[in-house]
This record gives C-alpha cells, structure tokens and sequence, in this order.
C-alpha cells in the first residue's frame, strides 16, 4: 500500500517542528526559539482517520542571506518535490511577512496541494488574526496551536481529503508501475533516458497527478508503463544527497507504489553491501524484482563472465533466488529489449492466481514426494490450502499445528509450487493455520 508524505514547511521559527512533533506523536525534532535550528530534513510516520503517511520536517526558508540559509532552502525544495501533500506554517502573531510570500510563492510554482496552518493561535479570540493570511494565495488558513494541539485536526482532515484524490488517481491507472532503485551511480538515470530514447516507446506526461515530477507514462508493444525513477530524473540543477540514508528513503517511497522493481547494479564496480540492503527493501515489501546489471559494455570480459557475474549475484542476493537477471548497456543500449519481456512476465507472476483444487493437488504430490516434518512423535498434517492474495502471491495451509510447519518444509512447499505455477520475479507467502 502506498504511503503519501506530508512535508512541513514555512519560514523560520513559526512552529513547524513543534507541529511536526505533534503530528508524529513524538518528540523527534529539536524546537527551540532559535531560527535555523532544523538545517536538515527529518522523516516520520504518522497517521490519522485510518490512513497512514510519512511526515518530512524542513528548515525554513526565508530571502536573507543567513548563515546555512542557501542548504536549508535547498533541503525545503528536496522536500516539496518528494511530497504529496505540503503543510505550510505559518506564525499568527506575527502576521503575513515577505518571507511568507516568497515561501507561498515557492509553493504555488510547486503544483501540489497545499494546507495553510496559521501557528501559535492559542485562543479562541485569536482567531480573527487569521484572516490577512487569504492574501498568499493559498486557500483557506487553519489556526492551530502547536504548543497546545489545537486545531489540528483539522489541518489533518484538509489533508487527507488529498490522500483521497492520490487513491482515486491510483486506481484509475491501470499501468504497470515500474520503479529503478539502487544507490547512486549505478546509472539508474541514464537507463530512464536510454528507455525512453528507444523508437517504439510513445512518452507523454502524466497529465492530472501530483506526482507528474518524479512519474513518466510510456507504452511499449501495447502495454502502459509508469516509470518511477528515485533518482530525480529531470530535476536539473537539483542536488540530491549521495548518502546511503537518503537513497533508501527515496527507494522506499518508490517500491511502496511499484508492481515492478528494476533492482540497478554497477557490472563495472559490482556488488557493495548497500545494494544488498536497497534490495532487501524490494523483497521485504512483497515487490516483483528484476536484478539489472548495468554498464556492462564497461566490463572486460570472455565467454565465462556473464555466468561468474550471475553465480556472484545468486550467492550475494540468496533472498531474490526468484529474480531473474539481465545484463545490459545505458550508453550502448545493448540487451535493452530483455526488460519489457521480464517486467511483463514477473508482473503476471506477481499477480497470478491459482485454483485451489489445483493447488491441493500440488500439495499432496509434493507431501508424498517428501513428507511432512515430525516433532516428538506428532507429524504436521495439511488438510488443505487454498490462494488469499496477490501480488505477492499468499497462501494460506490449514494444518493440525502450526508449531510443526518448519521453516525448511515451507521453503520445499515455496519451492514445489514455484516449479508447478511458474512464479518467476515474485515471492511467495505461505501461511500456516490451525483448522479449527
């Protein structure tokens, strides 16, 4: 399920911190009287009515030339392009102030919906000191009172109502939704690019989305694509950081609203620990995955390479033993043509489902090939299974005890149905009952 982000911005010392403490539930932000104090940017989760959602506190933006000013800003705008939602604050007992112009003005170039919050209105008489803020443009101003959580409910209301519109817009799009992720400079950008530059591929933009920034809509052979690039694609000029952090956070945010994860490796530097970890978050979320070994025109190579290359990722990436891998080029656009194939085939796989009279069929070959474990003279008996879900796959098996069902056996299950079903690039989960 996708998670949509709040990010808490506005000039410095109106109270975003002490809001974003409130929102989250926590005090993880520092709040001091002092401006400037948040220089970089915190991520959370929160969640209201139901709904769950990463929150992004910010430093705040103003026009003069302070110290850090430049990084904080900078670190704002990183923000606002991630988000789904902006929560603008802003200080009632100080009024409307040029620097809340120009932050009103940075946020109307931005597309995205914006809740106005007009901090520090502790009373109820303070209320008519709300109403110059109708001057920036940005709809109706919410009071709340951070100090105290007044209001702000209400300022989460107006946000979710947004959430909703996102849902809407998802289950509109019927596209398959691709994500690259993997630590920077692997070329995740420059595959985008070489995608998107091949002759059968129809671009557009996603016209009616708030995410347009970050999505591109293409067709390929008949079938519609959304690729959702985490490396800032066409973000030119925008300096995003090369720290492990903030790539897994931006890989996270990617898998939670893909149905395919392009896991890009470097064939020239080859496999680091920190893919290993990006994977690892593709495979935890249940995700189809396709390892993508790119720049391989780089490598020096012989007839055996390629095989070494793949016996290296299976031995390093055990846990995506479903995932098929493809070697290619971004600058050569050499083996390009092996995606679409693969992400339409571990796509259906991700989403297959099986007749449960087949499936028991399945099951009961695979326990008289190899029957079911003992535990101090009792054996685990499976009465029957049957398919719960998709992408990924679930299963549950209703057994007499579910403390027999070994971890080794469920992988010989896991095993046995992915030779039957053919569930190539996708996991499978397999839950264990206890009939009643």
């Amino acid at each position: 399920m996708y998670k949509p982000t709040i990010a808490v911005v506005g000039r410095p010392n109106v109270g975003k911190s002490t809001l974003f403490n409130r929102i989250i539930g926590e005090r993880k932000a520092i709040v001091e009287d002092t401006p400037g104090v948040t220089r970089d940017r915190l991520y959370a989760a929160g969640d209201w009515l139901n709904y769950e959602f990463n929150v992004i506190d910010t430093g705040g933006i103003e026009i003069k030339d302070e110290p850090f000013q430049e990084q904080i800003k900078l670190q704002a705008e990183i923000a606002i392009l991630e988000a789904d939602v902006i929560l603008m604050i802003t200080n009632g007992r100080e009024g409307v102030t040029e620097d809340d112009l120009f932050v009103a003005r940075i946020l109307q170039k931005s597309k995205k919906p914006v809740v106005l919050a007009v901090n520090k209105i502790d009373n109820f008489e303070m209320r008519n000191d709300i109403y110059e803020f109708y001057q920036l443009g940005l709809g109706d101003p919410y009071p709340v009172s951070g100090s105290h959580g007044l209001g702000l409910g209400d300022v989460l209301d107006e946000a979710v109502n947004h959430f909703r519109i996102l849902e809407e817009e998802e289950e509109m799009d019927t596209s398959i939704k691709v994500s690259l992720i993997g630590r920077p400079n692997v070329g995740k950008s420059s595959l985008v690019n070489a995608i998107l530059g091949e002759e059968r591929v129809i671009v557009s933009d996603i016209a009616g989305t708030t995410r347009d920034a970050i999505d591109t809509a293409y067709t390929y052979d008949g079938e519609d694509y959304t690729l959702i690039d985490t490396a800032g694609m066409r973000k030119k000029g925008k300096v995003y950081e090369a720290t492990e952090k903030y790539s897994v956070l931006r890989a996270n945010r990617a898998i939670e609203r893909s149905d395919v994860v392009l896991v890009v490796i470097d064939g020239e530097e080859g496999i680091l620990e920190q893919d290993k970890r990006i994977a690892g978050l593709a495979h935890e979320a249940g995700r189809a995955v396709i390892i993508v070994v790119n720049k391989w025109d780089a490598v020096e190579k012989d007839d055996k390479t390629m095989k070494k290359f793949e016996d290296k990722i299976r031995n390093e990436f055990q846990f995506l033993d479903y995932a098929p891998i493809t070697f290619v080029s971004a600058v050569t656009k050499s083996r390009l043509t092996t995606l679409f194939p693969l992400i339409r085939l571990v796509n259906d796989s991700h989403k297959k489902r099986v007749q449960s009279s087949t499936l028991n069929e399945v099951l009961v070959d695979s326990v008289s090939m190899n029957p079911t474990p003992t535990d101090k003279g009792r054996r685990l008996n499976i009465f029957y299974g049957t398919q719960v879900g998709v992408a990924p796959p679930t299963f549950v098996l209703f057994v007499n005890d579910i403390e027999l069902m070994h971890f080794s056996y469920r992988r010989y299950l896991e095993n046995q149905l992915r030779n039957a079903f053919d569930f190539t690039g996708t996991p499978i989960h397999i839950v264990s009952r206890k009939r009643n």
